[in-house]
């Protein structure tokens, strides 16, 4: 699975993703670093087939309206430490994998994963 990490979480998270066997890129990674716009995450994902992994809402408001991105992660944990953050995923990226061939969009939160749509 393909995923792009958005700038409010942490570049460890793609590091993360990556180590465990998926393709991720943070958003420090791409040409304008953590000022790409959120267009031009929505639209890269999409053509690259990834899914924006985000705690921003404004995707969210985009994706239920316009379906950009195509693909949505919400991280609807508030403030955890990044350890906690990355225990999260690792618990429940094989799921959050299965649920996106189900749906459009997932929310992670403290307690686990929601499916959406």
């Amino acid at each position: 699975m393909k995923f792009i990490v958005d700038a409010q979480l942490p570049r460890l998270l793609a590091i993360r993703l990556r180590e465990l066997g998926h393709e991720a890129t943070h958003t420090l990674d791409l040409d304008a670093g953590n000022r790409t716009q959120d267009d031009t995450i929505a639209d890269l994902a999409e053509s690259i087939d990834a899914v924006v992994v985000t705690k921003d809402r404004d995707f969210l408001d985009t994706h239920l309206l316009h379906g950009k991105p195509p693909l949505l992660l919400m991280v609807a944990t508030g403030n955890i430490s990044n350890h906690r953050l990355l225990c999260l995923f690792e618990t429940h990226i094989s799921l959050i994998a299965q649920f996106f061939e189900q749906t459009t969009w997932v929310e992670l939160n403290r307690e686990g994963i929601i499916l959406h749509g």
